[in-house]
Parts: structure tokens; C-alpha cells; sequence
């Protein structure tokens, strides 16, 4: 076998595993979306909110400690600002899942990249490419379309609208969020800026709960772990991934979650899926495929 027969075989075997690693992260990523709302109507987001963030302190900790690696880092304020946003983002993310439809409210989720492109622009001065306009009003579309079902079905428009800002403000968030990660993984271990997400949301999850506390029981218990279980191996994953896929493709592949989301949806909580889902999220495909693109080929603004 030639060397370029046998680089050719490394380079399948390789995309087929990032592949199983991004199509595995989806799944999680979806099962962690069915357990925040098959629990979201009983437990308070301030909980779910805490239960993640311990969780995912406990094995983050556990992996710096192995790996014998500083926790506290060298940019703290950055740090905790990263924190706060991803922490924020949350928050939105979850309430988002217990009022919207699965299948909407990760829809909606998936603008974020043509916000961090923006956002690059502004606060990293990243330059911007034209096409990225056509990036942003296919998303805009998007999101239009996916919630045509819930204001035209919900006689309560305004708590329709409210639920869609709050969607939308995660999105912002998270884009917000990678921001900071981005501008943080040039000096810190990726270990050190998941370290600090959890490191934040406790502290900020206290308060809600002391005012608004309540008990879980039975299978609640079984919903709240499953949420801190199925994000940490999501996050596993998808950090495989993309190691071993360009950028396009694994975002391109990272979309599965809508699809799995939306079929739990339909098979757990009976949700009906519209030809104006479905087009709102090819959109928004659409929409993240071109802000991955516009953002790999950018340079820095002069």
C-alpha cells in the first residue's frame, strides 16, 4: 500500500470518528434538553442551573487535579466574565426549554454563531466579510419561521414573545460567551475556562434558590443528573470532534441536535412538527453554515 493509499485511509478513519463524536454529542446534548424539560415545570431553573454546575465542577476539578494543572489560571477577570456569560446563557437556554417547544427553542439556540461573528467585529475587530449580511437575514428568517407556530397557537401572544426574547438573549449570551473563550484559549488550558463556568454559577444560583427552593423527588432526581451527565459528554465530545473535523463540517454534523431534539420532541412530549420548523431550520443551517465559513476565512481588521 502506497503512503498516500495509507494517508488516505487514516484521513476516513479519522473524519468517521470525529463524525461518531459530534453525532454522539448531539444525542447528549438533545437527551440533556428532554431531561431540562420533562423537569423544568416542577423544579425551579435557579436548581437545574445548580445541579449542572456542580456536576460539572466535581469532573472538572477531578481532571485538573489529575492532570496536575493550576485551577485559578492567569486571566481572572476574563475568567469570571466568561463565567458570567455562559452562566446568564443558561439560565435563558433552560427557561427557553421549559416554555418553548424542544424543537424551537434549539432552533432558535443555534443563531449563536451569526452572533459571534458579529460580536468578533466589535469587540475583537475581526474583519467581517459582505456575505455574512446574508448570513444574519437568512437567520433572522429562521427564527421568524419556527416561531410562526407558537404565535399563531398560543392565544397568550405576549408570554409567546417573551419566551422567544428569552431564546433568543441565550443565543446572544452564548456567542458572548465563546467570545471570551476565544480571547482566553491563546494562555489558558480549555480545562481552566470550563473550571470557571461552574466556578460562577454556583455563587449566582444560591440566592434563587434560598428564596425559591423545592425538594425533588422520585424520578426528578433521575432528571436533574441526567442533565449534568449528558452535558458533560456532550462537551467531551464535541471537544473530540472538532479536533479531528474542519470547522464547517463540524458544525454542519454539531446541528444534529436539532434533529434529535425534535424527535424527542415528537416521541417523549407529543410536539408537532410544521413545514414552518422545518424550513425555519434549514435557515438557520443555512445561516450558521455561512457565519462558520465567513469567520474561518476573516482576518484581523486593520
Amino acid at each position: 500500500m502506497s503512503k498516500k493509499q495509507l494517508k488516505d485511509e487514516f484521513n476516513i478513519e479519522k473524519n468517521l470518528k470525529g463524525i461518531k463524536f459530534l453525532l454522539g454529542s448531539g444525542i447528549a446534548f438533545s437527551l440533556m434538553s428532554v431531561c431540562v424539560k420533562a423537569i423544568g415545570g416542577r423544579i425551579p431553573i435557579s436548581e437545574l442551573v445548580f445541579a449542572r454546575a456542580t456536576i460539572s465542577i466535581i469532573i472538572t476539578r477531578f481532571f485538573l487535579y489529575k492532570n496536575k494543572i493550576n485551577p485559578w489560571g492567569y486571566q481572572k477577570r476574563l475568567l469570571i466574565i466568561r463565567g458570567l456569560l455562559g452562566t446568564v446563557a443558561l439560565f435563558c437556554i433552560f427557561k427557553a426549554l421549559t416554555i418553548l417547544p424542544i424543537a424551537t427553542a434549539t432552533v432558535i439556540q443555534y443563531i449563536y454563531p451569526t452572533f459571534t461573528v458579529i460580536c468578533a467585529y466589535i469587540f475583537l475587530r475581526e474583519y467581517i466579510l459582505k456575505r455574512i449580511v446574508y448570513s444574519i437575514i437568512i437567520g433572522w428568517i429562521g427564527i421568524v419561521l419556527v416561531s410562526q407556530p407558537e404565535l399563531n397557537a398560543n392565544n397568550n401572544i405576549r408570554e409567546t414573545i417573551i419566551a422567544l426574547i428569552i431564546a433568543i438573549s441565550g443565543a446572544l449570551m452564548t456567542s458572548l460567551a465563546y467570545i471570551c473563550v476565544r480571547k482566553l484559549s491563546s494562555k489558558e488550558h480549555p480545562l481552566v475556562i470550563i473550571y470557571y463556568f461552574p466556578l460562577v454559577s454556583i455563587p449566582i444560583s444560591i440566592p434563587f434558590i434560598i428564596n425559591d427552593f423545592v425538594l425533588p423527588t422520585g424520578t426528578d432526581w433521575l432528571w436533574i443528573i441526567g442533565i449534568g451527565v449528558f452535558t458533560q459528554v456532550g462537551q467531551l465530545y464535541i471537544t473530540e470532534g472538532l479536533t479531528l473535523l474542519p470547522a464547517g463540517q463540524a458544525t454542519s454534523l454539531n446541528y444534529s441536535q436539532v434533529v434529535f431534539a425534535s424527535i424527542w420532541g415528537v416521541l417523549i412530549f407529543k410536539e408537532a412538527l410544521t413545514s414552518s420548523i422545518y424550513l425555519g431550520g434549514f435557515c438557520v443551517l443555512i445561516s450558521t453554515i455561512i457565519s462558520i465559513s465567513a469567520s474561518k476565512t476573516s482576518q484581523p481588521k486593520i
